[in-house]
C-alpha cells in the first residue's frame, strides 16, 4: 500500500511541476506590455508559479493569448 502512494505522489508531483512548466512558457512568451497589463514583471513569473499563485494570473491568460497569437479581440 505505501509503494502505491508513493507512486500517486510521484505522478502528482511531475503533474504539478508540468502544469508550472507550461505556464512559465505561456508567460515567457507574452511581451512586457502584456505582462504588465496581468500586474507582474517578468522576474516575477518563477515566484508566483513557485508560490502557487496562479489565481492571479489564470482567469486573464486565455484573453492575453488570444491577443498574443493574432486573433482579433472583440470591443
Amino acid at each position: 500500500m505505501a509503494l502505491v502512494n508513493l507512486f500517486r505522489s510521484a505522478g502528482r508531483a511531475v503533474a504539478d511541476w508540468r502544469r508550472r512548466q507550461r505556464a512559465y512558457e505561456e508567460l515567457m512568451a507574452l511581451d512586457d506590455h502584456c505582462l504588465a497589463d496581468l500586474g507582474i514583471r517578468r522576474a516575477e513569473i518563477n515566484a508566483y508559479l513557485a508560490a502557487g499563485r496562479r489565481d492571479k494570473i489564470a482567469p486573464t491568460l486565455p484573453a492575453r493569448r488570444a491577443a498574443v497569437i493574432g486573433e482579433r479581440k472583440t470591443a
